[in-house]
């Protein structure tokens, strides 16, 4: 059932145990973008930003991916996604939650029966064999289609809150730099030289040397194949162009968040300050830096304190109270040299993460912490038992 979107003038303590922070962010935006390196769990991170928008807020909301590998089916514990958007059951919620991932193929092909001036050029767009081949085949098509795909999600009116999973790393900046690409490509050279055979005799006259070339090297049929795509491409360059400067004021509107998702390793935080040099460095707006696998702080409090007692033998010590009182024997002193040891390792895990997050708060954002936790997360309860326990 779709809720429609209520008064979002209510109090914080209403939405108890949300972080004030994370509130804050689900309440004001329409769109979030999460970014980050590959492995740190950012899909999973966008699946549970969803549940909880959507059990908290009265918001339709949608979350889409770009995720070949379908971890975001996993993690709500579905079978399959595909390009159509899908219910997601959360019980007691206030909003409603529906999921999708980015077919390129279908996306593309709704984008040319959107824009193709007629229905010739649309079926001749879609039977040529060059097109087949850059939507089935190329990673790097998903791009712009992708930022369509976002852009009728946001301005449909259907939902209230759109969450965009991006593909790994920098490709993500290559979704984002889609929009503006495409403009550069109908005004290029490139294209001129690929379309000039349909054109005047004089830029025909022009482009040869660079035919005779490709022709050798591409041979006469594919290069027929590239002319006729990129002539009948040509002739949606106009709604083409227009929706993609949509797209791109899209992807700077103050109510699109940018969320990056990293971990304290020193791989992962490398790669996100980058994204988050590059987000800024191209005027969108970075809400937050989410940190996951953080040493859970039920482990960290007095983890170098429990070394030391266990040293020293000290018998108040709660591992050894635990351990007499489930096998009536004190412990060894193997057995305290290794707990011991095990002790000063999260010590030192918990004081390099400490270490790290002070470097994450130094980007500037607001940092929202997760720790931590046992096991898969295959289903939608996990997700929001995850989405809750992010903390500022």
């Amino acid at each position: 059932m779709i809720v429609a979107p209520g008064n979002m003038d209510e109090t914080i303590e209403q939405f108890a145990p949300l972080d004030p922070e994370l509130f804050d962010m689900l309440a004001k935006s329409r769109m979030i973008i999460i970014c980050g390196p590959g492995g740190v769990g950012k899909t999973t991170s966008a699946a549970a930003l969803g549940v909880v928008a959507a059990r908290h807020f009265p918001k339709r909301v949608l979350v889409l991916t770009v995720d070949p590998a379908r971890r975001l089916a996993t993690a709500l514990g579905l079978g399959t996604i595909g390009n159509a958007e899908v219910p997601v059951e959360l019980a007691g919620a206030k909003g409603s939650l529906d999921i999708a991932m980015i077919d390129t193929k279908a996306s593309w092909d709704d984008m040319v029966r959107r824009h193709a001036p007629d229905g010739v050029t649309r079926d001749r767009v879609l039977g040529n064999d060059l097109y087949k081949t850059l939507t089935s085949r190329f990673v790097h098509s998903h791009d712009y289609v992708v930022t369509e795909r976002l852009y009728d999600a946001r301005e449909s009116g259907v939902y209230d809150l759109v969450v965009v999973d991006t593909p790994p790393s920098r490709s993500a900046l290559s979704v984002l730099d889609a929009p503006r690409r495409m403009e550069q490509f109908f005004s290029s050279r490139l294209l001129k030289l690929l379309t000039a055979p349909t054109q005047s005799r004089l830029l025909s006259l022009a482009s040869r040397p660079f035919f005779i070339v490709a022709d050798r090297i591409l041979g006469a049929a594919f290069l027929s194949d590239i002319a006729e795509f990129f002539t009948l491409f040509r002739t949606m360059e106009g709604p083409v162009v227009s929706r993609a400067r949509r797209v791109g004021a899209l992807l700077s509107d103050p109510a699109t968040s940018y969320v990056v998702v990293t971990s304290p390793e020193p791989v992962a935080m490398q790669e996100a300050g980058y994204l988050v040099e590059e987000l800024r460095r191209r005027g969108h707006r970075l809400d937050a830096v989410v940190t996951n696998r953080l040493v859970p702080s039920r482990l960290a409090t007095g983890a170098a304190e429990r070394a030391e007692a266990l040293i020293e033998g000290n018998p108040l010590h709660d591992v050894e109270r635990a351990s007499r009182d489930a096998a009536d024997a004190p412990l060894t002193t193997a057995t305290r040299r290794a707990l011991a040891a095990a002790e000063r390792e999260i010590a030192n895990i918990a004081n390099q993460h400490a270490a790290a997050l002070a470097e994450i708060r130094r980007w500037g954002a607001r940092v929202l912490m997760s720790e931590s936790r046992g096991g898969d997360i295959t289903d939608v309860t996990s997700l929001l038992a995850l989405g809750e326990a992010l903390r500022t």
